[in-house]
């Protein structure tokens, strides 16, 4: 009877211990990520530039393998090309990097903007980095960066 019940507690100890040691993706939030199922960033021109108004990035869950993402470059005039950079980043070993990327630019515009939905893998974070630049002579750009949703 001791020996069933030493059996049993071990095998509580080990199905416990492998409940406590299981990592947990919230368990590996950092200060990139968000608990929110959207994010956004929004950078304006480092010097109120001439042509570069702001450039704006935005990711939102929409359903267990899907995601929203969306990009805006904004000038305070027509410019000669306007350039819109959109890379989604996955999480991957707590280190993110490229998934997938568009590259936009059109001509002659006040603004370019794009809005995708983009099936991906579940079960970890995503996040999109934006490149938003005008050119009128002069080139004038910058960056944008969410913080990382769960996709789960």
């Amino acid at each position: 009877m001791l020996g069933l019940a030493v059996g049993i507690s071990c095998i509580m100890l080990q199905s416990s211990s492998t409940i406590v040691h299981a990592s947990s993706i919230l368990d590996e939030i950092t200060e990139e990520e968000t608990v929110e199922d959207y994010a956004e960033d929004t950078s304006y021109s480092i010097l109120r530039g001439n042509h570069l108004n702001f450039g704006t990035v935005k990711v939102q869950r929409m359903s267990s393998n899907e995601i929203a993402i969306y990009g805006l470059t904004q000038c305070h005039h027509v410019c000669d090309e306007v350039y819109l950079y959109l890379y989604l980043e996955r999480k991957v070993n707590g280190s993110y990097g490229t998934y997938k990327y568009w590259k936009f630019t059109d001509n002659n515009v006040t603004s370019l903007s794009r809005g995708l939905n983009v099936a991906v893998p579940s079960g970890t974070y995503y996040r999109v980095r934006g490149y938003h630049a005008a050119k009128d002579g002069s080139k004038e750009s910058t960056s944008t960066l969410t913080s990382g949703i769960l996709i789960n």
